[in-house]
This record gives structure tokens, C-alpha cells and sequence, in this order.
């Protein structure tokens, strides 16, 4: 097609001057391409849009957005609800401080900054003006698109291994601060990916791919991941390859070493479900590693070394989780003994202070903590707010701890727990330009087509009538044994401002219930997941807080796939669509950079004929029907996202733009400089938001 025959056509986007009358939309030209999965012929007539690198993608990406710009432009609260998410989310932010070598950190962020910027201090509780900047990453670009991914200290206290990454994409760099002097050392580390810094001696550990080939740092298959050895003041060309496993080439490998360097763990992962875990005992000189455990249907996270005993978090025999022990002298699975049993609820996390332990549990997607003794007896719990979600930070000896809180209607605030008294006083909470208390979050059960119940999280302003007219916003994502916990809706204040209703649905495939609940919603059980976020939106509509004229629903990365899949099955149900980076291609998802790690939870194409079949039936990019109505939908992705290649959407978006036979738009917008989400600056966040609440609004009817 030639280039200005796609402007031209960009340039008339409209069939009248109102700003929301018919989308006229690029066309895209249709291919020739058709693969054979078991007999079976499949046409992909977008093959075209997964070069990314093309100059037909460009033209069309160009054209697509001009369409989609000039839309969202033409909404008149747009502005309005601009201004507004600037100003609620314009308030202090801070994380919780942690010790290093004497030092206390703590990253925060001022309202409107980019990045959160990480501070030194001398004391846990320093004031502001007594906190310095350590490591600022709204410096390391003009824009705000390089993101601070991790820092790791060594452990002399000699130096500070920071992890960054650009644009958003999954690629990462490695730096060093010098700790005494707090300038960056020469040392620089490129082409790591799924890293951290392993610091042993003056040196430190970290997981890389060979350097893609030029122009394919985006969509080409990453393959044999290797662990390196980095020593301090050497370039990285000199770096000791220490660990690789060229026949597993699909598999993520990592080190990890204990506090007191006398224990290094390798996880090998990406086969399955759970892991491997091999242990080396550095006190013993050319020590070899020796295996663990090898089921990997299961997981196992060594969370702690003491005395030569290795603590560890697994759901072998224990679906919602259980606490361990092994002894690095006989580090068998058979050797292992338990110190905390699975309960009713799931063990998420372990953390030693004092002479204790710290336990963290989900109970209907809400943290509760409670204290241990190292044996495993449970001494009392750590009283919250409400509930919602907790991280807690300590360290082995320690007579305090600190958390963080937060929910749906209570921003995050940071506590400081005192181990010998058992009380909690707040030392962070921030000082917000909105009335919280304005607002209530409900937590009610619906049942699911096959009668399985779970949580909804519905918040919105006091006062709400339930008239079946109230605008709702319904959110999921249902997939990698992920728990997405309560947290404030800053970014949707605008929304319940003008009578909306935000809803977080639990779904199978997620972790909220432990691994038969991640299960239930895997493979040839994935459509569980879409029953369940179908079967909420109906008891929505049922309990009167919406009607089909007045819902949309939203999801990213699976969650993207979630909404593509449902709005194709249920396009009668919604009024608006908006999935964001998601896989929409379930045939070929597995042939772009880390697909290949998701088939534990999908399968692949190649697998059966009878995973072709399942695949092909919900894949949403084949599931839709030219001739259908389907809803107002605003796709979205991101040119550098290397997690789940923009492709995905391309493809959704232009056959759904051929299929459409309602006058409902259906675009997409390709934001530039930005990944899948990760790091992403707040500029970018607000903009894109923006977008979406207004054309949520305007497609409901809600004009101001």
C-alpha cells in the first residue's frame, strides 16, 4: 500500500465534524499467510504487522494512531479528567525503609515525579530535610523512561549494584556505586535480562542473554539464558561464564548467596509450574551443587539460611503453601522437615527479625501477618487496618520491623513494629488532596457457571444508588498463580467522582487460593477463567450497580487476553473493551521472545490436537466474526514492549476494525518509548489514563 494513500485516508478520520461520530479507520492490507496445525488450515492474514521493524508497520502504526489521537482528543472531559489525575495522585509517596551496612534507604517520590527516588538516611525516621539522594533515576533520562529496576548492596558494604531499564523493555543494565564516595564506578553490565546482582567478594552474579541481532531486540526469541560472574573493575568482556545449560535452552537460571556467603542456591524455572533448587556450600572449597528437589510441578523459595539450615516456602504437598527446613549437610527433599503446616489460608511470604518469624498470609486476596517462633509455634498477630495488602521488610537480629499498608480507600502508609511490645506505630502517612473517606469498598462473593464462588472488591462513592445505571469498571486478570492484592485507586478517583463503580474480580488461574486455584484456570481449563469474569459481571448487573449499557471491563498482559476473550464470547455483555498488551494470538505466542515460559499456564499450538482446538476456540484474534457488533474497544501497547510483542495487538486490532459491523469505535493506541507497563513514568500513566477514562465515559453516555 503506499504510503499516501494511508495518510490521506488517516487525515479524514471522520464521516462528520462531531467529535464522535463514525471512526473511518486505515485500512490494512491483507495477506496470503496460512499455517497447518494438525490438517487444520489457519489463515493469518496480519502476518505482516509482526515485523515491527518494517516500513508497512510503521505507515500503519502512524495511521492507527493519528485515528485514535484525534478521537480521544475530540472528548471534551478528556482535559478535565487530566487535570484531575494530576492532581490526586500529586501527593508524597514513600516505600518502606530498609539497613544496609549501617545506612537506612528509603525510595519515595515527591507527587509528580517520574521515577521514585531512592534517599539515604541515618535513622529509619529521619525528616525529609535530613534524608539525602542517593540514586535519582529522573536524572538518567529527559524523559523519565529509564527505570531503577533494583538495587543489591555487597555484602562488605563496599559497593551498590543498581538494575535499570529503558523505554520499558525487559532488557537490562547493570551499574555499581561506589558506597564511600557514592560516585559510579566504570563497571557497566548490558544485555542482562530477569536479573538481579548475586554479590560474592568484590564481585557480583547476574542472568544475560547473548546480544540479539540488530534490529530484533524486540520480538526475537530469547534462548539459553547463562549466569556470569562479574568482578569488580573489569570490563564485561572479561566476565566469568559460570553457569549455562544449552539442552534446556528454554529455562531461566539464577543464583542467589546467603547474607554470611556460605550458601549459594540455583533456581532453574520455566519448564513447569514450580522449579528446581540445587545448593553449594561455600564453606567447603570446589564444592559442587547438588540438587535439591525435582518435582517441578511445585515451587520451592529459599528464604532463609541460618546455622547451615535452609528455610524454605513450598506448596509440595501443601497447595496453599507450607514452611520448611533442610540442612545443607543432607539437602534431599527427603531429608526436609516441616516447620509451619499449610493452613486455610495461603503462606505468601517468610520474614526473620529477631529471634522470630514474620508470616504473611492471604485470606480472600487480603494480608494478614502473624509472629512465629523460628520452631514454628504462631505467638500473635500484627493487627491491620482493614482489609487489604502488607509488605513487611526486617532482617535476621533485628529488634523492629517496618510494613506498609494499603487499600482501596487508604493510600500507603508505612508502620514501624516493635517485636518485644507487639505494637505498631506509623511512621509514614501521606497527606493527601481528596476526601478518602468519601468512599467505601464492599467485599461480596459471586458464583461462577460451574458454582464456584469468589470475591468482588466494588468501591465507589457514598450515596450510590443501586438503579442498574451507575458507570462500572470491571477489572481481572486470572493467570500465573498471581495475586493481584488492594491498592488505592488514585487513578480512578475522576471516574467514581462522576458516579462510577471500580470492581476487582477474583479469578481461577491467579494464586488467591493456592495452586489448585492456579490450576483450575490453566490449559484446558483456561475458559474457567473467562466463566468467572463473565459470571461477575452478570451478578453486577443482577445486584443493580450496572446494566450492559453501562460496563466496561479492563485487564493487561493476560489480563488483555481476558477481555479479548470475553468481549468475543460475551459481546452483547459490555458497552466498552479495554485490554492493554495483551496476547491475543494464542498460536503462535510462544515463538516471540520469553513466550515459550507461559505454556505451563496456556500449552501451545504444537502440543496436541486437542490444545489447538481448546487454543483456537477463545484465541481472540480468531474467535472474532466479521459481521458481529462488538463493543466501544481501545487497545493498547507499547512499541518497546519485549514481554508481550506489540504484535499481539496489531493483529487484534486490525481484524476487529474488519469485523466490526456496529458503529461502536474500536482503536488502538501505540504509546512510544514504553514497554509492558513496567517503569513506565507517571506522564505516560496519566496520559494513557486519561484516554481510557474518557473514552469509558463518552462510550456510556456520561458527557462531563
Amino acid at each position: 500500500m503506499k504510503q499516501s494513500t494511508i495518510f490521506a485516508i488517516a487525515a479524514a478520520l471522520f464521516a462528520s465534524t462531531s467529535a464522535v461520530a463514525q471512526v473511518s479507520y486505515p485500512p490494512a492490507q491483507k495477506g496470503t499467510t496460512v499455517d497447518e496445525y494438525f490438517g487444520e488450515k489457519v489463515a493469518d492474514p496480519y502476518r505482516w504487522l509482526e515485523d515491527d521493524m518494517s516500513q508497512q508497520t510503521a505507515d500503519w502504526v502512524k495511521a492507527e494512531n493519528a485515528v485514535t489521537r484525534k478521537y480521544l482528543n475530540s472528548i471534551p472531559m478528556r482535559a478535565n479528567i487530566l487535570k484531575r489525575l494530576k492532581e490526586t495522585v500529586n501527593y508524597e509517596k514513600s516505600g518502606i525503609p530498609f539497613e544496609k551496612n549501617g545506612k537506612w534507604y528509603v525510595h519515595r517520590n515527591n507527587g509528580l515525579q517520574n521515577q521514585y527516588v531512592l534517599y539515604q538516611m541515618d535513622r529509619p525516621d529521619a525528616p525529609a530535610s535530613e534524608q539525602r539522594v542517593w540514586l535519582d533515576p529522573n536524572k538518567l533520562s529527559n524523559d523519565g523512561t529509564v527505570a531503577l529496576k533494583g538495587v543489591y548492596f555487597s555484602n562488605n558494604g563496599r559497593y551498590m549494584a543498581y538494575v535499570i531499564s529503558r523505554n520499558g523493555s525487559d532488557w537490562e543494565e547493570i551499574y555499581v556505586k561506589d558506597c564511600q564516595t557514592g560516585a559510579d564506578t566504570s563497571d557497566h553490565i548490558v544485555w542482562a535480562k530477569f536479573t538481579g546482582a548475586t554479590w560474592l567478594g568484590d564481585g557480583f552474579y547476574y542472568s544475560a542473554y547473548d546480544a540479539p541481532e540488530k534490529g530484533r531486540e524486540i520480538s526475537a526469541k530469547n534462548s539459553v539464558q547463562k549466569i556470569y560472574y562479574h568482578k569488580m573493575g573489569t570490563p564485561q568482556s572479561a566476565d566469568e561464564l559460570f553457569y549455562m545449560n544449552p539442552t534446556q535452552p528454554l529455562r531461566f537460571y539464577g543464583v542467589s548467596v546467603d547474607r554470611d556467603e556460605t550458601a549459594m542456591m540455583l533456581t532453574e524455572s520455566g519448564m513447569d509450574n514450580g522449579n528446581n533448587l540445587y545448593v553449594r556450600d561455600l564453606k567447603k572449597p570446589n564444592s559442587q551443587f547438588i540438587q535439591m528437589c525435582a518435582d517441578t510441578r511445585y515451587q520451592y523459595a529459599p528464604v532463609q539460611t541460618v546455622d547451615g539450615k535452609i528455610y524454605i516456602l513450598t506448596n509440595a504437598g501443601a497447595p496453599k503453601y507450607r514452611l520448611m527446613v533442610a540442612d545443607i549437610a543432607r539437602p534431599g527433599f527427603v531429608d526436609w522437615r516441616e516447620v509451619v503446616a499449610e493452613s486455610e489460608d495461603v503462606l505468601q511470604d517468610v520474614t526473620f527479625a529477631d529471634d522470630r518469624m514474620i508470616l504473611k498470609y492471604s485470606k480472600d486476596n487480603c494480608t494478614q501477618l502473624y509472629t512465629y517462633t523460628v520452631d514454628g509455634k504462631r505467638i500473635g498477630e500484627i493487627k491491620l487496618p482493614t482489609y487489604g495488602t502488607a509488605s513487611i521488610s526486617g532482617k535476621r537480629g533485628s529488634k523492629e520491623v517496618f510494613y506498609d499498608f494499603t487499600s482501596y480507600t487508604i493510600p500507603n502508609s508505612v508502620y514501624r513494629y516493635d517485636l518485644a511490645t507487639g505494637k505498631s506505630t506509623v511512621l509514614f502517612t501521606p497527606n493527601i488532596k481528596f476526601r478518602t473517606q468519601d468512599y467505601v469498598t464492599e467485599m461480596q462473593f459471586y458464583t461462577s457457571k460451574d458454582g464456584t464462588r469468589a470475591p468482588l472488591f466494588i468501591t465507589y462513592k457514598k450515596g450510590l444508588k443501586l438503579n442498574g445505571k451507575n458507570p462500572l469498571l470491571l477489572y481481572g486478570y486470572g493467570g500465573f498463580n498471581l495475586t493481584l492484592s488492594p491498592h488505592f485507586l488514585t487513578n480512578y478517583i475522576p471516574f467514581m467522582e462522576r458516579g462510577g463503580v471500580y470492581v476487582h474480580a477474583v479469578l481461577r488461574g491467579g494464586g488467591e487460593y493456592g495452586e489448585d486455584w492456579h490450576v483450575a484456570g490453566t490449559k484446558m481449563q483456561k475458559q474457567n477463567v473467562f466463566d468467572d469474569f463473565i459470571s461477575a459481571a452478570e451478578y453486577l448487573i443482577d445486584k443493580k450497580y450496572t446494566s450492559s449499557e453501562r460496563l466496561a471491563i479492563q485487564g493487561g498482559s493476560n489480563g488483555g487476553l481476558l477481555v479479548g476473550a470475553c468481549m468475543t464470547q460475551r459481546p452483547d455483555l459490555f458497552r466498552v473493551c479495554l485490554p492493554a498488551v495483551g496476547v491475543m494470538d494464542m498460536l503462535r505466542y510462544h515463538k516471540f521472545t520469553i513466550g515459550w515460559n507461559w505454556a505451563p499456564d496456556y500449552g501451545t499450538s504444537e502440543d496436541s490436537k486437542e490444545m489447538f482446538e481448546y487454543l483456537k476456540a477463545y484465541s481472540p484474534l480468531h474467535a472474532l466474526k466479521p459481521g458481529t457488533s462488538y463493543p466501544a474497544t481501545l487497545v493498547t501497547t507499547a512499541d518497546h514492549d519485549d514481554r508481550v510483542v506489540p504484535a499481539h495487538s496489531f493483529k487484534f486490532a486490525a481484524r476487529l476494525q474488519e469485523c466490526q459491523s456496529g458503529t461502536a469505535p474500536v482503536l488502538i493506541s501505540i504509546e512510544t518509548n514504553a514497554g509492558h507497563g513496567g517503569g513506565k513514568p507517571l506522564a505516560k500513566r496519566l496520559e494513557e489514563q486519561a484516554d481510557l477514562l474518557s473514552f469509558t465515559l463518552w462510550n456510556m453516555g456520561v458527557k462531563k
